[in-house]
């Protein structure tokens, strides 16, 4: 590899490990009234990818239990919300071949909310939700080489969890919030004859 090569290959490796942050020690989003109350992960219809490591139902309940508990555990509100996620699918990307034959990880699951008080779900249809790790200089050659089975289970679970409170907050009426105002309003006096 040429030195224009090597240093241009290692900016690239810098730039995506500046993607993958961690928000978890900055202050939460407003999320309104809400805080956690029970947080449910079931995995008995979980299915695996031919190509991919093997964990248990137990292991990715663990591992989305504490995502969720990590993220939504900050919220303060006064009102309990209920989680609740069925882990779908995942694929663990095994060890292989760096770069050319370097598997992805991935993970499907479906969340729902419930007003625990009212003990009623908020969501009509549970979100599916499908999520890879997040983009490093580890994924570039694949995180079967560079990552433990845990570490891939807590970052596809980290990503999933943060996609979740990405749902909550496009609903926020949900959580005592005023609902979203479209970003473009359409001004139908516009062109109109006077």
């Amino acid at each position: 590899m040429t030195p224009a090569r090597l240093t241009g290959f290692g900016l690239c490796l810098t730039l995506l490990l500046g993607c993958a942050r961690n928000d978890l020690a900055d202050p939460p989003v407003p999320l309104g009234d809400f805080a956690l109350g029970l947080n449910i992960v079931v995995t008995d219809k979980t299915q695996k990818v031919p190509i991919s490591r093997n964990a248990t139902g137990e292991e990715w309940e663990a591992a989305m239990k504490k995502a969720v508990d990590n993220r939504f555990g900050r919220y303060q509100g006064t009102k309990l919300y209920n989680i609740g996620i069925s882990v779908d699918g995942y694929a663990l990307a095994p060890p292989g071949i760096p770069v050319v034959a370097a598997p992805k990880s991935i993970l499907v699951i479906t969340a729902n909310v419930w007003d625990d008080a009212a003990q009623q779900k908020l969501n009509a249809e549970g979100k599916q939700i499908t999520v890879f790790e997040s983009l490093s200089g580890e994924t570039v050659i694949g995180t079967g080489i560079t990552r433990s089975k845990q570490q891939q289970m807590d970052a596809l679970s980290y990503n999933a969890v943060k996609r979740v409170e990405d749902w909550f907050l496009q609903n926020p009426e949900w959580f005592g919030l005023p609902s979203v105002v479209p970003a473009t309003v359409i001004n139908v006096t516009a062109g109109s004859d006077s």
